[in-house]
């Protein structure tokens, strides 16, 4: 038995290591600083420093050093240690069950019998069935998207729920997935002010969200 995925989920049961670990999430891929996870904790330096690293050491963030100043060369002081996630997935399922498995084979059976159409119909119905409030950041966090302001009137999605299926199946997941987010904004109402977009980049949702006024770009 892989008791990794245990492993990982212990680490979360403190509530301060927790919240650090949101910290660095929050940040989609960008490295974060124990300095701005002690700030935005409202903890110490040393106390931060400590929780980011049981982190790593649970397999849910990894290391990179940079200097932050920009500068090089004597002088330049030594790197900083920064964390940021992990590409790996974790889970623990007791008894074992096997339900990406069974998601994989239905995927492959929906594009082996060109039913992609029937697919999106669903995620939509099904979006439109959860939709609900008037807050359109903590709608698409309770669907397990990591929403973050891109400029004016414009919001990408750190995080895809769906992220191990559309590596594998990208036109059918990502349409999926796009099609499930336009119904969340229709049954809470918010397809007035946002409309959602398929603007696949590295890194990030293949799903990004304009405000009307930026419907017509």
């Amino acid at each position: 038995m892989d008791d990794s995925g245990l492993t990982a989920v212990s680490a979360l049961t403190d509530g301060v290591r927790r919240a650090a670990y949101r910290e660095v999430i929050a940040a989609g891929g960008a490295p974060v600083g124990r300095d701005e996870v002690a700030e935005a904790l409202g903890v110490g330096r040393t106390l931060a420093a400590h929780h980011l690293d049981k982190l790593v050491d649970a397999g849910l963030l990894e290391v990179t050093y940079a200097r932050r100043t920009g500068r090089s060369g004597p002088g330049a002081g030594r790197p900083a240690k920064l964390y940021r996630a992990t590409a790996a997935e974790h889970e623990v399922s007791v008894p074992p069950r096997a339900y990406r498995t069974a998601a994989e084979l239905l995927a492959e059976a929906v594009e082996r019998a060109g039913a992609d159409t029937a697919l999106f119909d669903a995620a939509r119905a099904h979006g439109t069935a959860e939709g609900a409030g008037n807050d359109v950041g903590a709608l698409l966090a309770a669907h397990g998207y990591l929403p973050s302001p891109a400029g004016e009137g414009r919001i990408e999605l750190r995080n895809c729920p769906f992220h191990r299926l559309a590596e594998q199946f990208p036109p059918l997941i990502c349409g999926m997935n796009l099609a499930m987010v336009r119904g969340l904004l229709e049954g809470s109402g918010l397809d007035r002010s946002w409309e959602a977009r398929m603007d696949a980049a590295p890194g990030r949702c293949c799903v990004t969200l304009a405000d009307s006024k930026n419907k017509s770009d």
